[in-house]
């Protein structure tokens, strides 16, 4: 079955390239060079004003089939009640982790989309914690795992095996801020060689320093003729521009308090087969949780990657050189 953002015939193969290509210099999601204050989801009884459109957040982790060691996803602060999070009365917010391998985890369409609905939780449910406002992990990791990589979705577009962690907001509505890596330790921080982790729909909080620049990375296959970014309460206060080998700086529209924004760009050749560069620059120092998603041009939603592939994008300058008689 050939997944539908890399169609193409071939682009499997670049893919794949690109990958090997892209060096893991580290599996911690968000990553650094994304410069994202944390990952956020909200309770299911929040006001959207905050900055969560459905308070849920699906993630896919990639480990390379040549690995066959144990690997650990370790979530930092999971609970939802202390140093990171944000409270609106009280602590009263109950968080889902919901961990999922195997046939379906990846491959379903419903999975792959930038709301939570139908089969979105296709696969194997591994493992389901649930975490309030205790205090055992608040500024703590939690580590899923061991897990046998064979238990992922081998998907051979990646050539490797690919888990499913969702993440969803029960009864509440306070803000749970954590972050992830991916890791072949339960107690450390060391990168998995080769791995990766992506997203369809981002929701996160920016680093709340003026002109603190943030990066997203969606990467784009050989059929986008066009990209169509979506963004939910921006809240107006921070620029949005396009980097690519071909875009230096295109700007791109951002939406207000509450409401979506969204845009439409067309790809050039140049660009297929590498990330893009999305930077957002803070105006102000306030807290902003927001959400973000890309479609092509038939309405698929590409992947955002903790680590860009092909590395982060570089503008490629063309000089016209005439000759004069």
């Amino acid at each position: 079955m050939v997944l539908p953002f890399l169609r193409l015939a071939g682009c499997g193969l670049l893919f794949l390239l690109l990958l090997s290509a892209t060096p893991a210099r580290a599996q911690a999601v968000p990553s650094p060079g994304e410069n994202i204050a944390f990952l956020v989801t909200f309770g299911s009884q929040a006001d959207k004003s905050w900055g969560d459109d459905d308070f849920t957040q699906t993630f896919f982790f990639l480990i390379p089939k040549e690995n066959r060691q144990p690997v650990y996803i370790r979530v930092f602060d999971p609970d939802c009640g202390g140093l990171y999070d944000e409270t609106k009365f009280s602590w009263n917010t109950t968080t889902e982790f919901s961990l999922y391998g195997g046939p379906g985890t990846y491959s379903t369409p419903d999975a792959r989309a930038t709301e939570p609905k139908g089969q979105f939780r296709a696969g194997t449910l591994l493992k389901q914690l649930k975490f309030g406002s205790e205090k055992t992990y608040d500024n703590k990791w939690y580590s899923f795992g061991p897990l046998n990589p064979l238990e992922g979705e081998f998907v051979q577009e990646f050539d490797g095996y690919v888990f499913k962690l969702v993440v969803q907001g029960k009864a509440g509505d306070d803000g749970n801020l954590y972050r992830y890596f991916l890791s072949t330790s339960p107690s450390q921080n060391i990168p998995v060689e080769g791995g990766n982790a992506f997203t369809y729909e981002y929701s996160f909080r920016l680093s709340p320093q003026k002109r603190a620049k943030t990066h997203l990375y969606p990467f784009v296959n050989d059929r986008v003729i066009s990209i169509k970014q979506s963004n939910f309460d921006v809240d107006g206060d921070v620029g949005l521009k396009i980097f690519s080998v071909a875009k230096n700086g295109h700007p791109a529209k951002v939406s207000e308090d509450n409401v979506w924004a969204s845009s439409t760009h067309l790809i050039d050749e140049k660009e297929h087969g590498l990330s893009l560069d999305l930077q957002l620059t803070s105006l102000t120092k306030a807290t902003n949780d927001l959400v973000f998603y890309l479609t092509d041009q038939y309405g698929v939603a590409l992947p955002f990657f903790a680590i860009p592939l092909g590395g982060p994008p570089r503008y490629r300058y063309e000089v016209d050189v005439k000759i004069r008689k």
